[in-house]
């Protein structure tokens, strides 16, 4: 008896090891977007996200920092062939790329980040970034003194117009009479990684009257923020947190929890719970919002917050409709 109870016991050791080593398999691995790893904003969050998941697991992730097109395909494939999942693709821009890479190796997973791939082994994240655009403009147009705001975006491209077009929506909630300047900074990827021009069209919007600027533009965001700064006006950040940037200075930050999405993909592969598909996230799953912390508290005053909060849950519950450009096109720049 005493035999066959250290047998069953032995067994139960070498299942619950057998379950650790299961978790510990995967070769997570991460294709940037062409802003940088260290953009502060889209790419950074991601890598934010990976970051947490090895701190808990101390799983390592291998990453690459793409400058063209064609370094994204090459970058995929040579994941994939060492074996590497899963794989995220940071950026709509990585579709094609994906799709093709993705369909060489079928055994593998591969999450995509701001598109949609339709192939069994690829799970596609996307946002409602007209959501939480909705509460940063709202919040715009309450915070502004000359009752003029602006909006400085990135690639031109029907994605950041879907960011401008909800923040122009919550502007216009705010204050019916309100201003609003836009410039897209490029019709090119370089677009995402132009600080300077970034702050020369900052300047040129304050020039105009704007005295709160937002930004949904990558690294080329981290000079309107600067701009806005020095002169004196407000900035709004994108993606992650960007108020601890110029404290006091960046009246709140959009929140697009690539962290998360990150984060969720390698751990669900880890945990044998991934799944292909599409995840869309919002409001209502957390997956948007804005930054409130000590770097901006002073600047949102309880008015703001009460209209930000009110206006969250109407998205939520549907009373309020936010434009989605996306879906179409008729909210213009």
């Amino acid at each position: 008896m005493r035999l066959k109870s250290l047998a069953l016991a032995l067994a139960g050791v070498a299942l619950s090891a057998m379950g650790v080593m299961a978790q510990t398999t995967i070769k997570p691995a991460i294709v940037y977007d062409k802003g940088g790893k260290f953009d502060k904003s889209f790419n950074e969050g991601v890598f934010v996200g990976a970051e947490k998941f090895k701190a808990e697991t101390g799983v390592e992730f291998r990453d690459f920092e793409p400058t063209n097109d064609a370094q994204i395909e090459q970058a995929l494939r040579r994941f994939a062939r060492d074996g590497h999942s899963p794989i995220i693709a940071v950026g709509f821009s990585q579709a094609t790329a994906l799709q093709k890479v993705a369909a060489e190796f079928p055994n593998l997973k591969f999450t995509i980040i701001d598109m949609v791939v339709e192939l069994p082994n690829v799970q596609s994240v996307v946002f409602k970034e007209h959501e939480a655009s909705y509460l940063v403009g709202l919040i715009a147009s309450l915070a502004s003194k000359t009752n003029k705001v602006g909006f400085v975006g990135g690639m031109d491209i029907p994605l950041i117009r879907k960011f401008a077009c909800g923040y122009v929506q919550g502007v216009k909630a705010g204050k019916k009479d309100a201003e609003i300047f836009q410039n897209m900074t490029g019709s090119t990827p370089a677009a995402w990684n132009d600080p300077v021009k970034g702050g020369e069209l900052a300047k040129s919007q304050i020039d105009r009257g704007a005295d709160v600027i937002y930004h949904a533009a990558g690294g080329t965001g981290i000079g309107v923020l600067r701009a806005a700064a020095d002169a004196g006006k407000l900035g709004i950040g994108v993606d992650s947190n960007q108020n601890m940037l110029h404290p006091g200075k960046v009246l709140t930050s959009m929140l697009k929890r690539v962290d998360v999405a990150a984060y969720t993909s390698f751990k669900e592969a880890r945990d044998g719970t991934w799944k292909p598909g599409v995840s869309v996230l919002g409001l209502k799953e957390d997956g948007v919002g804005w930054a409130l912390d000590d770097n901006n508290k002073a600047l949102i005053t309880p008015e703001m917050k009460a209209a930000a909060d009110k206006a969250r849950a109407d998205i939520i519950a549907g009373t309020v409709k936010v434009h989605d450009y996306m879906s179409d096109s008729k909210c213009t720049m």
